[in-house]
């Protein structure tokens, strides 16, 4: 499958069946997504893959805990939220839905005090991760990134052991189309996004009106 093709057939797969990729193959397609731009070769990003009955853990972490409850206190994050408005949202896991054979879920750990700024640090970190869902797709697999709870409850921080000033980004939830891919939509109008900068003329020097010099 080339690039283009790739790109142009990956569709987000709300149900995953078996297989999904194990350890070992997971690593090898990382080591392919993690060339993607990274500005200071920082990998400000880590991965934690769930799998088996270690889904369920993950679940009930996502549960409420009480307004006072000492423990609750102690899970919250120690660093303020990352700012992502400008990012769009993704989809949140429907309960009714089977669980995924394989959660991969991204961690965002950026360098401090580094010379490349925290927002480059994520965009490299968001490269990666498009890059994974390609290679992926181009194995045969599928994928969905969800956030919603998962990356906002304080419950996955200590369960994932998550150090201060970590931030979970979301889940990319993987396995196997029971169906198959599905159709791509048709390719989006980018006409309107596209702009070409074109440099004015130089100005001509002006110079007074030319004496006309006649033969003689």
């Amino acid at each position: 499958m080339d690039v283009m093709t790739a790109i142009v057939t990956r569709r987000s797969e709300t149900i995953l069946t078996e297989p999904a990729p194990n350890d070992e193959e997971f690593r090898y397609l990382l080591r392919g997504a993690a060339t993607a731009p990274d500005h200071g070769r920082l990998r400000p990003w880590r991965w934690i893959l769930v799998r088996g009955e270690a889904r369920a853990a993950l679940t009930r972490a996502l549960e409420p805990l009480p307004p006072q409850d000492p423990v609750a206190s102690q899970l919250a994050p120690t660093t303020p939220p990352l700012d992502l408005s400008g990012f769009p949202a993704a989809e949140e896991r429907p309960r009714s839905l089977p669980e995924p054979p394989l959660r991969a879920l991204l961690v965002f750990a950026p360098s401090a005090g580094h010379g490349i700024p925290e927002w480059e640090q994520l965009a490299a970190s968001c490269s990666m991760t498009h890059a994974l869902m390609m290679l992926l797709h181009a194995r045969g697999y599928g994928s969905i990134w969800r956030t919603g709870e998962l990356c906002t409850s304080p419950g996955p921080r200590g369960l994932l052991h998550m150090a201060e000033g970590e931030r979970l980004l979301g889940s990319l939830d993987i396995g196997t189309s029971p169906e198959g891919p599905r159709q791509r939509r048709p390719l989006p109008d980018i006409s309107d996004r596209v702009s070409v900068f074109e440099t004015a003329p130089p100005l001509r020097p002006t110079h007074g009106p030319r004496a006309s010099v006649g033969a003689e």
